[in-house]
């Protein structure tokens, strides 16, 4: 009758494992807490210490270190070492269902002990896995609850595969790998004084490389949903992850966003010199900036008129004003040392964290306030620069391409197809902030700029004209707001920012509907009168000198037909339609400069 030996940390799914295995006549081994889950699920375990003989001791410190477990993991498939084993009393162990203590999860929390890592370091899970990895040709291994329902459908229709073991064996060796450069990275800081009194503590002073600090792995509570168990990030060399967590844990599309939006103002910042900084939701940019001072119209539609703004704080206060409906709980990117200013602006603004290459200690004072402690804030090495290569997997399919690390620069805007040829700097700026917010916006995206920001994005629709009329919308609101009607409404002082952003929304919009309309006296502390169509109109026929730039060719020229209505002068496409005269066409009827620059900017 086989065995299996179930010593895990992480429940999740053991019990419909061990069940499927007692289905077949596999005697159950188990410890401690695994046992005990085991037997109130009614299923046949044997204890360890039964198994042994040997009690567990040392508080628990002691369970599964015994010749009688790693002998019977250990021995070869021959008759010698059989009849040895037997001889003592023992027999083959054919499978091990392990995984470890939470080392990484236990370090990344703020103020963890010395005592707290220590007691979190693993040796008999690990040891397990090596044994098991190692005799791999006889016993299976299972250290990933993930693998659970495919190992047991193996063995259910006859056997796990040597190349099964094979490949379970190795991510084995990937998993304790991982897990003592966790250890010796934390250690290690140990050595050098990064700890104080037995706590961790976070580099604080600028600049912030966070490299020796952080772990090859962070396990996540779950992926995009609640259901998807379990969840990490890691690096697969077992090189340190170049992020760390100064506050709260992260989530899984916390991360996704934080790595895609860190992309974005790294390179904004490498190609114009200036601070920028990015509010995304859900991986695609609501608003992109830099740091060029604001006018008062605009300290006003983005409620910033009372807070002194640094270069920083201005970049962020513009990425945020774009679509503030959007960016309502974003992820923040910021180019640069978070200092007080923009640490202050973050903490009025209901966000879900942020990420940037530093912190002064008075900034991470504040954000570790903010959301009653649990503001997630990460640190990048400002210096990390990931290989050529990237891999994702799909269906259980590998994707390997180059990464697109191709930068813009201002040679890439000399194809200027239209009879109009000045492109102006502040043109060629707002370009460049194009490009480089549809490189990291999800396909098909289209985008308006000006004035060293990002005014609208169309994200991730199937048509390119649903993408420049969602585009052109919200570019159209953002100018809209500025309007002295707008900027003139008498709100109710309890009245919250978040709920004067929607009813702003709703008092520009001509479909706002009865219910919303009724709830406008609990807001207003004076009721407004909605400006007409023809007065909306004359106010946005005053914006002017806007950049449409697209990830993609324009097939049509309706794109440019509707561009036109939200004040764009200048266009920045790749170019290579079947259609591209007629596009030109558009431009020069309207007087636009536009530049075919050849280059894709697909994103997925």
């Amino acid at each position: 009758m086989p065995k299996a030996i179930l010593s895990v940390h992480d429940k999740t799914g053991l019990v419909d494992f061990a069940q499927g295995l007692s289905a077949l006549g596999w005697t159950l081994l188990a410890s401690g807490g695994s046992a005990k889950l085991l037997r109130e699920n009614g299923l046949p375990v044997t204890e360890v210490a039964d198994y042994t003989g040997s009690p567990e001791i040392l508080g628990g410190r002691v369970k599964t270190l015994h010749p009688a477990i790693h002998g019977g993991l250990l021995a070869r498939p021959t008759e010698a070492d059989l009849a040895e084993l037997r001889k003592l009393g023992w027999d083959y162990i054919d499978l091990v269902a392990v995984n470890l203590y939470p080392f990484e999860q236990t370090i990344s929390k703020p103020g963890v002990t010395l005592a707290d890592a220590i007691e979190n370091i693993d040796i008999g899970g690990v040891t397990l896995i090596r044994a098991a990895a190692k005799n791999h040709e006889r016993v299976t291994l299972v250290c990933d609850p993930a693998d659970y329902t495919a190992v047991l459908a193996e063995i259910q229709a006859g056997g796990v595969s040597p190349e099964t073991r094979r490949k379970l064996a190795v991510k084995g060796f990937q998993q304790t790998a991982h897990y003592d450069t966790a250890i010796k990275g934390y250690l290690g800081d140990q050595e050098t004084g990064n700890q104080v009194s037995g706590k961790r503590v976070n580099r604080e002073q600028p600049p912030l490389t966070p490299t020796h600090l952080s772990p090859a792995s962070l396990p996540l509570r779950y992926g995009c949903n609640p259901h998807q168990t379990p969840a990490r990030v890691y690096m697969q060399d077992g090189s340190p992850l170049p992020i760390e967590v100064l506050n709260s844990s992260p989530g899984y599309i916390n991360l996704l966003d934080a790595l895609n939006s860190w992309q974005l103002v790294k390179e904004l910042k490498q190609t114009l010199g200036l601070p920028a900084a990015a509010s995304f939701k859900h991986v695609s940019p609501s608003g992109a900036a830099v740091g060029i001072p604001l006018p008062e119209a605009l300290k006003q539609a983005y409620f910033v008129a009372d807070l002194e703004l640094s270069p920083l704080a201005a970049a962020y206060a513009r990425a945020r004003g774009v679509d503030r409906m959007s960016s309502f709980g974003d992820w923040v990117a910021l180019s640069d040392v978070v200092d007080v200013p923009t640490a202050k602006l973050l903490n009025r603004e209901v966000s879900d964290g942020v990420i940037a290459p530093g912190y002064t200690p008075e900034a991470l004072d504040i954000l570790r306030k903010k959301k009653g402690g649990k503001y997630v804030t990460l640190a990048i090495d400002p210096d990390y620069a990931p290989g050529p290569l990237e891999t994702r997997e799909v269906f259980g399919i590998t994707f390997e391409q180059r990464r697109n690390d191709r930068p813009v620069t201002r040679d890439d805007f000399k194809n200027i197809v239209t009879q109009i040829k000045d492109l102006p700097e502040n043109a060629v700026r707002d370009m460049l902030i194009a490009w480089i917010t549809l490189k990291y916006t999800q396909s098909n995206s289209v985008c308006f700029a000006v004035d060293g920001q990002v005014i609208g994005v169309g994200a991730g629709q199937q048509s390119r004209i649903h993408c420049t009329r969602l585009a052109g919308t919200k570019a159209d609101l953002w100018r809209l707001r500025q309007h002295p009607a707008v900027l003139g409404l008498k709100f109710k002082p309890e009245v919250k920012r978040p709920d004067r952003d929607n009813a702003i929304d709703q008092f520009l919009r001509e479909d706002v509907t009865p219910i919303e309309r009724a709830a406008w006296p609990e807001i207003f502390a004076e009721m407004p009168q909605q400006l007409t169509s023809a007065e909306k109109r004359a106010w946005l026929d005053g914006l002017t000198n806007v950049v449409l730039g697209s990830d993609a060719f324009f097939p049509f020229r309706d794109s440019i037909d509707r561009a036109v209505l939200s004040g764009v002068k200048y266009v920045l496409q790749p170019g290579g339609s079947n259609r591209d005269d007629a596009v030109i066409q558009a431009c020069d009827e309207y007087g636009m400069a536009m530049v075919f620059s050849g280059v894709r900017l697909f994103h997925h």
